[in-house]
């Protein structure tokens, strides 16, 4: 559903959420793009040029793990960079305010955490850590990274010496059970979804608003473009995200009048 009023769209979705008991977020990389993090898809992003290295390769080959750290290293300065905008912060806000349970994003780049979210199931896990794939330590990625830039080679556990990786899921990498087992609880017991700023094309993250919408939840698509699941959702804003969600907290703040 949308109507051709967009206040009127805005007016809907913060009545919704103020009603209800249980509402999540769901975030995609469009979250991102309005803190200048490039969608990987992106004609800005790293596979513009690079092919992705998948996960049998990276620990099969030594020179696909090269290649892996290499386009790692190339995006991790704008990932420090990037600072939380405002969808970030009023997702934190709303969790604090009891408004959403939580956040369950596709987003690697720790933001919502930055931004003062406590509750953040991270589907494919986060670029702020690398883990090592023999013992489990993790270490932060930020000293990893400038080990790499240093010494041009993968750079080595420091706890035993063993392969470290990105505590990021790869392509044929699966998906952590907890995390995903997580998501869906939240999906399937929420009264409201909202979809921020994702194609909903990945799956298995994509098939989570499909739970949420099979188990009687109102489903938002808030995305710059249109999404497979629009004609299921019972509202879609096809507009630019951070404006929306503004225009949205202010509703619930009391700012916005019928």
């Amino acid at each position: 559903m949308t109507t051709n009023d967009p206040r009127d769209d805005i007016r809907s979705v913060a009545d919704w959420l103020a009603g209800v008991k249980t509402a999540v977020a769901f975030t995609g990389a469009g979250v991102s793009t309005e803190s200048g993090i490039p969608d990987f898809r992106s004609p800005g992003g790293v596979w513009a040029t690079s092919q992705p290295v998948y996960f049998d390769e990276y620990l099969r080959s030594p020179a696909a793990r090269e290649e892996y750290w290499r386009q790692k290293a190339e995006t991790h300065v704008g990932f420090m960079a990037a600072q939380p905008n405002v969808t970030h912060t009023t997702l934190a806000e709303w969790e604090a305010a009891g408004t959403i349970r939580g956040v369950i994003t596709q987003n690697i780049d720790g933001l919502h955490q930055i931004a003062g979210s406590r509750q953040v199931l991270e589907l494919h896990g986060t670029a702020r850590f690398v883990d090592c794939l023999d013992c489990g330590e993790r270490h932060e990625a930020d000293a990893m990274v400038t080990l790499f830039n240093e010494a041009g080679t993968v750079p080595a556990c420091v706890r035993c010496g063993g392969v470290t990786k990105h505590a990021t899921i790869s392509f044929g990498q699966t998906l952590p059970a907890d995390v995903l087992r997580a998501s869906a609880s939240w999906a399937g017991e929420s009264d409201v979804f909202v979809v921020l700023g994702s194609s909903l094309v990945v799956e298995p993250a994509a098939s989570l608003p499909r739970i949420a919408k099979e188990r009687g939840a109102k489903l938002v698509i808030i995305n710059r473009d249109r999404t497979p699941l629009d004609s299921w959702a019972d509202m879609v804003i096809h507009a630019a995200l951070g404006e929306t969600i503004a225009a949205i907290a202010e509703r619930l703040s009391g700012g916005l009048r019928a």
